[in-house]
């Protein structure tokens, strides 16, 4: 008899936590997706002119906002640090690079004082998970799980390559991590495919929990090396024997037909490195084709799983209350040489595991079609990004805004949607207060550009910037003379104008040195790493001519 009361109560609790959990409230707040590609240029993409097929994000545009304007820190790791923490660079301790140069501003991992948004989120109540590559810290206490995701996959450093070597010959293996535990990437896979298998795994797992979730995906694509599925490849066959200097003006036109170039704005003008495509022999075109196909299909692949991703996000019935964000981490990469880089391995066909091929300036002069400029420049070749969000019926379908966006405005986007307070102590650490501004006002239709009270502002390795309003100006390391440029008319930075206003370029001067002593920033010859000349390791040195300037 006592048993079977016993088994009774039993019951009937197990009945009342199913009761329970089916009537517990659900967390309706929206899911958040960070998607951002890396060294992609600003018209590599078809909602921003690309003749590179990206139906997904296609889909994603049409359906939601682009900003024409959006910039990011030129390069790698500085615009992760400010990505992932809504700081500054040098605020965050990523100054210059993963590299610690011995001053706080410059340690090169995230300080304790710039929160990420997946601590801040997972206090607030949400899911963090990430897939991708991190960049931001290499010692293991720095790692992603460290730093407030409850799940990783992905790479730390800065580059990998896409293949398990083992096809052609000896070579070291594709190191990854996986929620703080090594592993390789077995023969066979590719490792953009993986990035997004395993997000997939991640939201299958979290689906269980009720919480609403953060997802960031950073994928390395279409970063060196240049390495593609063949399937992906056969797709651009031919693509690319019309040479740069055609591509360039179909992708100009295409623009221009989409909305996204003002035709209110000067375009860059034609980089004298740029060799024209009718003075380079048959062989090579022949092989510069080539890299070209490869980069093409490694973007192609990118969109195909975003493809992957929009299909979970319907299968989990997640789509409806989901916000998408697409971004670049900086402009195509320049450094030009007549024959391109000598590549570090070429054990294999290009394109192949054994195979190390670049881009290349020729070719990323135009995928930063209509900028001046590469990657680890200030000039808008460098910092800016394709940016695109989608967010059914909160996003208006089809809407183009000139946005003015920054890297540092993601954070407070994020917090403002979810509803998640911005400690001013965590752990017992004051906090840095955010830099950036909610995009939701723009995002939402209540307005074309973000509304800020002062200037956006860059510097990285002595490159250093300010824009105010319409006014921009700029200068390259190691010159430190402005050079002036009024955005409205001229994106293309085709006329300095500084001698006209010299008092505008005093004023942003005097901001800049305001900034620059609030935030940490250290002029760059005082810091140079002993055997570095210019940019950090992971980025060859950008072009020497106008278009380069470094």
């Amino acid at each position: 008899m006592k048993f079977k009361l016993l088994i009774c109560l039993l019951l009937l609790d197990s009945a009342g936590i199913v009761f329970a959990q089916k009537n517990k409230k659900a967390d309706s707040r929206p899911n958040i997706i960070l998607i951002m590609v890396d060294d992609l240029g600003f018209s590599d993409i078809g909602p921003f002119g690309s003749e590179i097929q990206t139906p997904n994000l296609n889909s994603l545009a049409t359906e939601g906002i682009r900003f024409r304007e959006f910039y990011n820190n030129s390069i790698c790791a500085p615009t992760r640090a400010s990505l992932i923490t809504g700081q500054y660079q040098h605020k965050a301790g990523v100054g210059y690079f993963n590299v610690n140069l011995g001053l706080p501003a410059y340690q090169g991992y995230l300080n304790k004082e710039s929160l990420t948004f997946a601590e801040v989120l997972r206090n607030a109540g949400y899911s963090t998970l990430m897939s991708g590559k991190w960049h931001v810290g290499n010692d293991s206490i720095a790692w992603p799980n460290q730093r407030g995701f409850d799940h990783f996959y992905g790479f730390i450093n800065g580059a990998s390559n896409y293949f398990d070597l083992g096809e052609y010959g000896k070579g070291p293996a594709v190191e990854l991590v996986k929620d703080n535990i090594r592993t390789n990437l077995k023969p066979g896979q590719y490792l953009t495919n993986e990035i997004t298998s395993n997000a997939l795994e991640f939201l299958d797992d979290q689906n269980k929990s009720g919480k609403p979730f953060f997802l960031y995906v950073a994928y390395n694509a279409p970063h060196w090396p240049l390495q593609a599925l063949p399937e992906d490849i056969a797709k651009y066959k031919g693509r690319y024997s019309i040479g740069w200097d055609s591509l360039r003006s179909q992708r100009i036109v295409q623009q221009k037909t989409l909305g996204i170039s003002d035709p209110k704005q000067a375009i860059a003008k034609r980089d004298p490195e740029v060799p024209l495509w009718e003075n380079v022999s048959f062989d090579e075109k022949k092989l510069w084709e080539a890299k070209m196909e490869i980069y093409a299909a490694m973007v192609d692949r990118v969109d195909q799983n975003i493809g992957r991703l929009l299909d979970k996000l319907k299968e989990l019935k997640k789509d409806e209350n989901t916000l998408i964000v697409f971004i670049s981490d900086n402009g195509a990469q320049g450094g030009y040489t007549p024959k391109g880089r000598k590549p570090p391995r070429n054990t294999g066909p290009l394109g192949t595991a054994g195979s190390y091929g670049y881009q290349e300036q020729s070719w990323a002069y135009v995928s930063n079609t209509p900028h001046t400029s590469y990657k680890n420049n200030m000039h808008e070749g460098g910092i800016s990004a394709p940016f695109i969000a989608w967010f059914p019926k909160k996003i208006k379908a089809g809407s183009i805004v000139k946005g003015t966006g920054h890297l540092i405005d993601l954070a407070p986007t994020f917090y403002e949607l979810a509803g998640a307070g911005y400690p001013s102590q965590f752990k017992g650490v004051t906090t840095n207060p955010l830099a950036g501004k909610s995009l939701l006002p723009v995002l939402t239709g209540n307005g074309d550009v973000v509304s800020r009270g002062e200037p956006i502002f860059w510097e990285r390795a002595g490159n250093r910037a300010v824009r105010k309003g319409n006014w921009k100006i700029v200068s390259t390391y190691p010159s430190y003379k402005w050079e002036l440029y009024d955005l409205e008319t001229d994106r293309g930075e085709t006329r300095d104008i500084s001698a006209a206003h010299t008092e505008v370029v005093n004023e942003l001067s005097a901001d800049y040195n305001k900034w620059a002593d609030k935030t940490g920033v250290v002029d760059y010859d005082k810091i140079k790493p002993a055997n570095q000349s210019g940019p950090a390791p992971e980025a060859p040195v950008a072009g020497r001519g106008r278009q380069g300037n470094n």
